[in-house]
């Protein structure tokens, strides 16, 4: 069991028999009346987002989700088949169990698999990875005057917006998680 006083950003939880994980708390002390901690749940399952209030201090069952390191092999069409770095057995996961990572996926790249009580709940993917631009228009001497981006598509197929000085073959460093450029690597 967790309090709800010792909520931290990542921490999974047991709430009406779902898995969720904390997304983002707050605890509020109101000049009248009793403490309370303004949550917001991610379902692990289905990444749906709640929004719940708890009394301050009330107790959770804390839902232990084991995180296995994994390294993606291939895709097969319909399934992604990764192997676990200590037992080296291959798992077959479908794109749902990716879920937004999938456009990042490269062969040879580690993630983390997600499990709990045995049931595969989706993987993690690396925040930064770095890629290469297979298509991007050229740029232009002068471009520069309205500050903007363009499109390009990676060598995994994922397009995101980049600068207008990033050039088709240049190796990019991409945050997943906003689908973003960092910087040239």
């Amino acid at each position: 069991m967790i309090s709800t006083n010792d909520f931290k950003t990542g921490i999974t939880i047991e709430y009406n028999g779902e898995v969720y994980s904390v997304v983002e708390f707050q605890h509020v002390k109101p000049g009248k009346g009793s403490a309370f901690v303004r949550t917001r749940l991610k379902n692990v399952k289905t990444g749906a987002v709640l929004e719940r209030t708890f009394d301050a201090g009330e107790k959770l069952p804390r839902a232990h989700v084991e995180r296995r390191e994994c390294q993606y092999l291939y895709n097969t069409g319909t399934e992604y088949i990764v192997m676990d770095s200590q037992s080296f057995e291959q798992i077959p996961l479908t794109g749902d169990k990716i879920g937004d990572g999938i456009d990042f996926l490269k062969e040879n790249m580690n993630i983390w698999l997600l499990t709990y009580e045995g049931t595969t709940l989706g993987v993690e993917i690396p925040n930064f990875v770095d890629l290469e631009v297979v298509e991007t228009e050229p740029n232009f001497r002068g471009d520069t005057a309205t500050g903007g981006g363009k499109p390009a598509t990676l060598e995994t197929g994922a397009i995101i917006k980049v600068p207008l000085f990033v050039n088709k073959g240049d190796k990019i460093k991409v945050d997943t998680r906003s689908r973003t450029y960092i910087e040239r690597v």
